[in-house]
């Protein structure tokens, strides 16, 4: 469930705007206009420490991998596991599959 603090006219348009775009190619043309360059690497990371995190790697692959902080792979494991679930919903979407993976870096 969405926070309710989010929802507004605004960003029911945002929201209305990103589900429109019929491709990669418009995704790319609207986020370049609405974001800085900056903003799309964070979005993009983030979505990559949440798969990374599902799939069992540990904090230390993830920075390795992304760069990103471990701040923030704190804050996107912690929505993962009491966020609104929508990590959980794209990365279902997307096909990327919980795995969990041992101390030695192998699949259980």
């Amino acid at each position: 469930m969405s926070n309710p603090k989010l929802k507004d006219e605004l960003n029911d348009h945002l929201c209305e705007a990103v589900l429109s775009l019929k491709n990669l190619e418009e995704c790319y043309q609207f986020f370049e206009d609405i974001c800085t360059v900056s903003e799309i690497k964070a979005m993009s990371q983030r979505l990559e420490v949440a798969a990374m995190l599902r799939q069992g790697h540990i904090y230390e692959k993830i920075v390795s991998r992304t760069g990103a902080s471990t701040a923030t792979i704190s804050r996107v494991k912690r929505c993962l596991n009491y966020g609104a679930d929508g990590y959980n919903l794209v990365l279902d979407r997307l096909g990327i599959e919980k795995n969990i993976i041992g101390r030695n870096g192998e699949k259980k």
